[in-house]
C-alpha cells in the first residue's frame, strides 16, 4: 500500500473517533495493521475479553513470527488458564491447555508439563511459584506491564504504536477544500451552492451568469466534535527520557518496581522460551554538562563502589593529582615502526585482533565477511572461514527475509576472549558468530547468534560473576549479553541512538560496561537491570571507542566528531571527568579514527595515511611513521599483548606487521622453526604425531589471489625469506618439515563414527538422491522407487543441540496422517526412471520426481502441494533458481533445460545445447550464470538474465572413452570455482573462463568409477565414492587425496563381499560441520560419517613436495595444461 493510501487509513480512523464509531474504529485498526491502540487493549486486557484481545493482535503479529510475539501469546494464554483454575473450571483449563498452550510445548516441554501439572492441584497456589499469585485484577495488571514491554520491544509493532499528530478533523477539511476548488472551476458559480452529494464532482448552472466563487463547506454533523487521540508516545519502542525527577519520585518509582518484580517472579513465566523479557524502563537525568556524569542513585554495594570511582565533576582540560607510580626507562626505539613484512588479504579488512596468548596469531574480519587467522611468524595464512549463515531456522524471519539479498555481511569486529579459547566475529547484519579455538590448527564453529536487528557493531567477552559472556551491541540501539550457549543473560536499553562500541571492565571486583553511541553518549553498566549509572557526553559528539590500559588502571577514549575534528583524551575515572586531552590531528576526517594502547605507556592512532604515537604522559604528539607508504587515510591497527608487533591495514586490502627488535627477533626465531613456536599451549611438551593435527579452511598454495582459481606456476613453494603471502601455506604442510606425510587409511569402524538409518535397507530400492535439511537436523532420501523417507535428530541428553551427528541414532519421521511422500509414477518404467529432488532454502517444501510428473510435497505434512511438468519428456534433475524459489531449473530426458515459474505455472525459458539428458544443473549468482551438465559430457553455460547459452565445454576423456555418463557440477562457496564429477574425473574448472584447472583421475587403491562427489560445506574437501564401495576425501583446491575410507569401515562384511556388492550411488555434505557426510548405497541403506573424536578431521593435507610417501607413490593430479607435474602429487 502506498504512503497517501496508509495515510487516507489514518485520516478514516480519525474520522471514525470523531463520529463516535467505536467498534469500526477498531476492526479498521486491526484489519489494516497501521496502529496499535495501546488504550484499547489495556482495556480488554483489563476487561479480560480474551478472544477479543487475541483477534486484535492478530492483525499485527501472529504467534510463531518471532521470540516476542510467542511470548505475548503464552502470557496471555497463561493468564486465560491460569483464571480457568481460579475458578475451579476445570474442562475450561484443559480447553485452553490442549488447544492454546499446546503449541508452546514445542520450544519448551518442560514448561508446559509444569503448567499440565497445575490440573491436579486443588488451588493452583500450592505451587511454590504461583504461591503469590494475588486475585485477577492484579494478575491482569502486572501481566499487562510485561506485555507492554514485548510489544514495544517486539519490531512488527515499530511505528505502529504512535497515531499521527493531525488536526481535528482533517479528513472533513480537504473534502471541503476539494469542493471549494471543483467550485471554483464552475462556470457559471452561484454565491449559495448547494451541495447535496459526494458522490459526483461539484458543477452549478445559475441562469443570470456567473457569480464570484464563495467558500463551500459541509454542514455539520450534530455529533460531538473529536476527542483527540491519546499520545502513545509512552508506548514507543525506545521511550523518551523522563523529565528531571527529584528523589522523593525516584525513590517512589524504586519502590514500585521492586513491588512489582516481586509479584512478577511469583508468577509461571516462560523464561526460558526463546526470549527474555525486555529490563525494566531507564530514567534518565537531564544533559549534564560536557564531560561530567549524570547518574541515578540506585542503592546496591557494587553501584556505591563504582559512584566513588565514576563522582560527576566539571570537565578539567589538565587535572593534577598525586598518584604512586614507578619511573619506567623507554625510548623511540621500543615501538614497533619498522616494517616486516606485508601480506595480502584479498578484500578490504574491517577488524583485527591478536591472540592473547599466541602473540604472532592474528585475527582478522573482512568487508566480505571472511574470518582469517594469520601466522605472522611464518607469514602465512592458516585457516580461513568464508561467510555463511550457519542455521537460518534459528533466525528471525525479518532477518530470513532480507538475509538471502543482502549476504554476505561485512565483518563489523572480530575479537578473542580473554583466555583465548574463543573469538567472535560480529557483522553487519544481525549475527555474531563464535568459534572454538584448541591451537593455531583448529578453529571451529561453536555459535551463532541473531544478536541484533541491522547491524551488529561491536562484539566482546567479559566475565561477570565469573562466568565468561559475550556482549554485543547494534544499530538497534541495545547492549545485550549472552552466555556461551547463545542465552541471553541482559538486554540494556537507554541509547537513543545505534550504539557504536562497547567496553567491558572490572575494577576492585566491580564489573560495569561502558557503551557508547553514535549521538556521542557513553553510558555505564552494571549487570543488572537497573538501567544506565552513568552520562558521559564525549568529546566530539559522535563515534567513539574507549579502552583501557593494559593494567587497567587508565582510561581513554578516541574517536571523530561529524565536523571531521578527531579526539583522542584520557578519563579521570575518579572526578568523571577529562584528565588530558592529546594533540596533534591536523586533519579533518571523513571517516572514525582508530586507536590502540600498548605497554602501559603508548597511544597509538591510524590518520592521515600514517600511524602516530603518544606518550600517555604527555599530550603533545610523540612521533609518527608512514610504515613505507600504502596506508589507507585511516588505517585500522592493533598491537599484540606484548607491544613488539603491531598489525596495520594498507589502502590495497592488505596487512602490514611492525616490530622493534624484540618483535624482529622473535619473527626470525619462528622462521627458524615454525610448527614449534605455533604449538597451542595444551600441545605444549607433548609428541604431536602427523595424524592428530587438524587442519583447518586450507588454502590453496596453488592459486594466486588475484584469480581464486588460476593455478600458480610455483609447485614447490620458495625460500622462507622470501616468501609471500600471495602462496599461503597450511599449518599441516609446515608440519611436513617435522614428520613425512603419510596417507590417513580407514579400514575399520574403530576408526571412525558412522550411524545407519532405521528401516533404510532395501536391497531392491537403491538410494537414488540424498541430501540434508539446511537446518541440518534431517536427511532425505529419495530412493529409485520414488518414495522418499526423512529421517531427523531430536533434541536430547545424547545430543542437546539437536543435529546430525553420528553420535546419535534419528528416527525416521512422519506426520501424524502417516502420508508417505510418493512420486508420481504413472505410465513409469522405474529401471530407466531418473530420479532427482531439490529442497527450498528454508525446508518448507522439496521437490522431486521419479519418471513422471514433478511434485511439490510439504514437508512438514508430507502433502502434494502441486505437480506440474507431465512426462514426456521426464525430469532428470531440478535446481531452485538461488534467489526466486518459485523459479526452477528443469533438466529434461529430451537434454532441453525448462526454466519454470511455479507461482504462474509457465515455463519461462527452454534452453537446448546437449545432446542427452541432463544429469546435473548449478547457479552462481556471482557470475550470472547457470552451469548444465549432460550425459553427453558435456557443461553448458547459460546467462540467468537472458537464458542465452554463453558457452560449451566438452569434458576431456581417456582415449577411448564414449561420452556418456553421469556427469554432476557444484559450485565453491566463492561461486567462481566449479567442481564436476564424472565416473572417469573429478575436476576443478574456473567458471569465469570455463578452464580447467585440477583433474584427478582414479588410481591405485582409487581406481573403481567415480559414483558421485560433492564439496564439504567449506568447500574445503571433496567427498567421492567409488563403485567398489571405497570413499576417497580430497583436498579442494590440490585434488589432492588426503584419506581413504574402505567399504569394510562402514558396510558389514555381507554387504561388501556378497555376489552384489553395495557401493555408495549417492553422497551428501552436511551444511554445518565440514567433516561430515552422508552417503545412500545400492542396498537403500543411509548412512552418516564422521571422523573419530580423537582425530577430527579426516587425515592431514598432502604436502606439495616428495615424490614418494615411505616408499609408495600417492595419488597424482594433473595441472590445467593436462600434464602431471614433476613431482608425484598426492
Amino acid at each position: 500500500m502506498s504512503s497517501l493510501s496508509r495515510e487516507l487509513v489514518f485520516l478514516i480512523l480519525q474520522f471514525l473517533e470523531e463520529e463516535k464509531f467505536k467498534e469500526s474504529v477498531h476492526r479498521l485498526e486491526q484489519e489494516s495493521g497501521f496502529f496499535f491502540n495501546m488504550k484499547y487493549f489495556e482495556e480488554k486486557v483489563h476487561a479480560g475479553d480474551w478472544e477479543e484481545v487475541e483477534k486484535y493482535l492478530s492483525g499485527f503479529t501472529k504467534v510463531d513470527d518471532n521470540r516476542y510475539s510467542m511470548k505475548i501469546f503464552f502470557e496471555i494464554r497463561k493468564q486465560k488458564y491460569l483464571e480457568a483454575l481460579d475458578r475451579q473450571d476445570k474442562a475450561k483449563a484443559v480447553e485452553i491447555l490442549v488447544n492454546d498452550l499446546k503449541v508452546f510445548s514445542t520450544f519448551n516441554e518442560d514448561l508446559y508439563k509444569e503448567i499440565t501439572q497445575l490440573l491436579t492441584l486443588g488451588n493452583f497456589r500450592e505451587n511454590e511459584q504461583l504461591s503469590k499469585y494475588g486475585d485477577t485484577k492484579t494478575a491482569r495488571s502486572i501481566m499487562l506491564i510485561e506485555l507492554k514491554k514485548l510489544i514495544e520491544a517486539n519490531p512488527l509493532f515499530r511505528e505502529k504504536l504512535v497515531f499521527p499528530s493531525l488536526k481535528s478533523s482533517r479528513l472533513r477539511t480537504l473534502i471541503n477544500q476539494s469542493l471549494n476548488w471543483q467550485h471554483q472551476l464552475c462556470k457559471n458559480p452561484r454565491s449559495n451552492p448547494d451541495i447535496k452529494t459526494l458522490f459526483t464532482d461539484h458543477t452549478c448552472n445559475p441562469p443570470n451568469g456567473a457569480l464570484a466563487p464563495t467558500p463551500v463547506n459541509l454542514p455539520n454533523a450534530a455529533v460531538a466534535k473529536p476527542v483527540a487521540y491519546t499520545s502513545l508516545g509512552a508506548h514507543g519502542p525506545f521511550p523518551p527520557a523522563a523529565a528531571a525527577a527529584n528523589a522523593n519520585a525516584l525513590a517512589g518509582w524504586m519502590a514500585n518496581a521492586a513491588a512489582t518484580s516481586s509479584v512478577q517472579a511469583a508468577v509461571v513465566t516462560a523464561s526460558s522460551l526463546p526470549v527474555q523479557p525486555n529490563q525494566v524502563s531507564i530514567l534518565k537525568r537531564p544533559l549534564t554538562p560536557p564531560a561530567t556524569l549524570g547518574m541515578v542513585e540506585y542503592q546496591n554495594a557494587d553501584h556505591e563502589q563504582l559512584m566513588k570511582r565514576l563522582r560527576p565533576a566539571q570537565s578539567v582540560e589538565e587535572v593534577t593529582y598525586p598518584t604512586v607510580r614507578q619511573p619506567v626507562s623507554w625510548s623511540l626505539d621500543d615501538l614497533p615502526r619498522t616494517v616486516a613484512f606485508t601480506v595480502n588479504q584479498g578484500s578490504p579488512v574491517t577488524s583485527l585482533e591478536f591472540h592473547p596468548s599466541h602473540h604472532m596469531l592474528l585475527l582478522v574480519g573482512c568487508n566480505n565477511g571472511e574470518i582469517t587467522l594469520w601466522g605472522a611468524g611464518i607469514r602465512e595464512k592458516l585457516g580461513s572461514k568464508p561467510f555463511k549463515i550457519w542455521d537460518i531456522l534459528a533466525c528471525t524471519s525479518t532477518f530470513q527475509t532480507s538475509a538471502a539479498k543482502d549476504a554476505p555481511f561485512a565483518v563489523t569486529r572480530v575479537t578473542w576472549s580473554p583466555d583465548g579459547t574463543f573469538c567472535g566475529a560480529a557483522f553487519s547484519k544481525h549475527l555474531i558468530h563464535l568459534y572454538a579455538f584448541a591451537g593455531p590448527n583448529d578453529l571451529r564453529h561453536h555459535l551463532e547468534i541473531d544478536a541484533h536487528i541491522g547491524s551488529v557493531n561491536d562484539i566482546a567477552f567479559a566475565h561477570p560473576n565469573k562466568q565468561l559472556c559475550v556482549v554485543t551491541c547494534g544499530e538497534d540501539k541495545l547492549i545485550k549479553v549472552w552466555d556461551v550457549t547463545g542465552r541471553k543473560l541482559f538486554n540494556f536499553e537507554g541509547h537513543e541512538a545505534p550504539v557504536y562500541s562497547i567496553c567491558p571492565h572490572q575494577k576492585e571486583n566491580i564489573q560495569f560496561i561502558f557503551s557508547t553511541a553514535i549521538d556521542g553518549k557513553i553510558k555505564a553498566w552494571l549487570y543488572d537491570n537497573m538501567g544506565s549509572r552513568v552520562d558521559y557526553d564525549a568529546p566530539g559528539h559522535w563515534c567513539t571507542t574507549m579502552l583501557y590500559s593494559a593494567d587497567g588502571s587508565r582510561l581513554f577514549s578516541c574517536g571523530t566528531g561529524k565536523d571531521g575534528d578527531s579526539f583522542l583524551v584520557e578519563w579521570n575515572e575518579s572526578e568523571g571527568a577529562i584528565k588530558r586531552t592529546y594533540t596533534g590531528f591536523r586533519k579533518k576526517s571523513t571517516g572514525v579514527v582508530q586507536f590502540d594502547t600498548t605497554q602501559n605507556h603508548f597511544l597509538a592512532v591510524g590518520e592521515e595515511n600514517q600511524i602516530k604515537f603518544w606518550d600517555m604522559d604527555n599530550i603533545n604528539i610523540l612521533t609518527s611513521t608512514d610504515a613505507e607508504g600504502g596506508l589507507p587515510s585511516l588505517p585500522r591497527l592493533r598491537f599484540n599483548k606484548e607491544g613488539n608487533l603491531l598489525a596495520v591495514t594498507t589502502a590495497d586490502n592488505g596487512i602490514k606487521i611492525l616490530a622493534n627488535a624484540t618483535g624482529m627477533r622473535s619473527l626470525r626465531a619462528v622462521e627458524a622453526s615454525p610448527f614449534e613456536a605455533l604449538r597451542s599451549p595444551m600441545e605444549a611438551g607433548i609428541k604431536v604425531s602427523g595424524s592428530s593435527v587438524a587442519n583447518v579452511s586450507p588454502v590453496n598454495c596453488k592459486v594466486e589471489r588475484s584469480s581464486p582459481v588460476r593455478p600458480s606456476p610455483i609447485l614447490n613453494g620458495v625460500d622462507s625469506m622470501a616468501r609471500s603471502m600471495e602462496k599461503p601455506r597450511t599449518l599441516d604442510e609446515v608440519n611436513d618439515k617435522i614428520k613425512p606425510w603419510q596417507l590417513t587409511e580407514i579400514l575399520d569402524p574403530a576408526q571412525c563414527r558412522m550411524v545407519t538409518m532405521p528401516d533404510s535397507t532395501d536391497t531392491t530400492n537403491k538410494v537414488a538422491r540424498l541430501i540434508y535439511t539446511n537446518s541440518g537436523v534431517g536427511i532425505l532420501a529419495l530412493g529409485s522407487n520414488g518414495i522418499q523417507k526423512l529421517w531427523k535428530w531430536v533434541r536430547n541428553e545424547q545430543n542437546p543441540i539437536g543435529k546430525a551427528t553420528a553420535n546419535v541414532v534419528p528416527q525416521q519421521w512422519q506426520p501424524n496422517s502417516g502420508l508417505v511422500m510418493t512420486n508420481d509414477l504413472t505410465g513409469v518404467n522405474l529401471e530407466e526412471a531418473v530420479p532427482c529432488i531439490a529442497l527450498s532454502k528454508n525446508d518448507s517444501y522439496v521437490m522431486s520426481a521419479a519418471g513422471g510428473k514433478v511434485s511439490l510435497f510439504n514437508m512438514m505434512t508430507f502433502k502434494v502441494m502441486t505437480t506440474f511438468m507431465p512426462p514426456p519428456p521426464a525430469s532428470t534433475f531440478l535446481a531452485f533458481h538461488p534467489q526466486d524459489n518459485n523459479i526452477i531449473a528443469i533438466g529434461m530426458e529430451d537434454s532441453s533445460i525448462h526454466i519454470y515459474n511455479v507461482r504462474v505455472d509457465e515455463v519461462k525459458s527452454k534452453l537446448k545445447g546437449h545432446q542427452k539428458r541432463i544429469t546435473g544443473l548449478a547457479f552462481s549468482t556471482n557470475l550470472s550464470i547457470l552451469v548444465s551438465s549432460g550425459a553427453d559430457a558435456q557443461l553448458g553455460i547459460w546467462s540467468i538474465d537472458t537464458w542465452e547459452k554463453r558457452k560449451a565445454v566438452p569434458l576431456q576423456l581417456p582415449a577411448g572413452k564414449a561420452p556418456s555418463g553421469d556427469t554432476r557440477v557444484q559450485f565453491h562457496l566463492d561461486q567462481v570455482r566449479l567442481l564436476v564429477s564424472h565416473e572417469t574425473q573429478l575436476a576443478i574448472y574456473d567458471a569465469s573462463k570455463m578452464e580447467r584447472i585440477r583433474q584427478w583421475v582414479p588410481q591405485g587403491a582409487l581406481s573403481a568409477p567415480i559414483s558421485c562427489a560433492v564439496y564439504s560445506c567449506n568447500s574445503q574437501l571433496v567427498f567421492a565414492s567409488f563403485c567398489d564401495g571405497n570413499i576417497g576425501i580430497f583436498d579442494a583446491d590440490t585434488l589432492r587425496l588426503r584419506c581413504r575410507i574402505a567399504p569394510s569401515a562402514y558396510m558389514s562384511q555381507t554387504a561388501f563381499n556378497g555376489n552384489q556388492s553395495a557401493y555408495p550411488v549417492a553422497i551428501a555434505a552436511y551444511p554445518q560441520e565440514p567433516n561430515q557426510f552422508a552417503v545412500g548405497l545400492t542396498d537403500g541403506s543411509v548412512k552418516v560419517i564422521e571422523p573419530s573424536e580423537s582425530e577430527g578431521t579426516w587425515g592431514l593435507s598432502p604436502p606439495a613436495e616428495n615424490a614418494m610417501l615411505n616408499g609408495r607413490p600417492g595419488s597424482s593430479s594433473i595441472t590445467a595444461s593436462g600434464h602431471a607435474p614433476d613431482q608425484v602429487q598426492r
